[in-house]
C-alpha cells in the first residue's frame, strides 16, 4: 500500500554493494492520478539535507526494470501507474548516514494536454524520513 506522500517512507535505504553502501534509493508515487508514461518522464532532481543530485545522476526502477533518462525517453510502451511505487537509485559512495534525513524530489514530466511552453511540469515534495542502518 502506498502512503499519501509522494516521497515515500518505506523503502528509504542505502544501496549496498559487496557489503558497502554505494548509494541511496527512495521510493515515490506518481503525483499524477492517471500514471504517466515513461516517455513522458524527464527525470528527478533529488536533495538530500541540502546535497543536491542532478536527474542525470538518477536512476528509475519501474516495474522491476531500472532506466537512465535517455532509457525513458524511448520507453514508450513503459507505464507507471498510479497504485506503484518507482525506485529512484542515486550513487553516491558511502551511501547515507542512519537517521532522520530531509529529502526533495522535484520530478519533471511532461503531459500531451498541456501546451509545450510549459513544459516540463515539475512536482516537487520534500519530506523528512528515517534511514534505518
Amino acid at each position: 500500500m502506498l502512503e499519501k506522500d509522494m516521497i515515500q517512507e518505506r523503502g528509504f535505504r542505502n544501496l549496498l554493494a559487496d557489503g558497502r553502501p554505494v548509494g541511496f534509493q527512495v521510493r515515490i508515487r506518481t503525483p499524477y492520478y492517471r500514471g504517466i508514461w515513461a516517455s513522458l518522464l524527464e527525470g528527478a532532481d533529488v536533495t538530500v539535507d541540502g546535497e543536491k543530485f542532478s536527474r542525470e545522476q538518477v536512476t528509475w526502477t519501474i516495474g522491476g526494470k531500472t532506466y537512465t533518462i535517455a532509457d525513458l525517453e524511448k520507453a514508450s510502451n513503459v507505464r507507471w501507474p498510479f497504485e506503484e511505487a518507482a525506485v529512484l537509485t542515486v550513487p553516491k559512495p558511502g551511501g547515507l548516514a542512519p537517521g532522520l534525513h530531509k529529502i526533495e524530489v522535484c520530478m519533471l514530466f511532461r503531459a500531451s494536454y498541456i501546451p509545450e511552453s510549459l513544459q516540463p511540469w515539475p512536482m516537487k515534495s520534500e519530506r523528512t524520513i528515517t534511514l534505518v542502518h
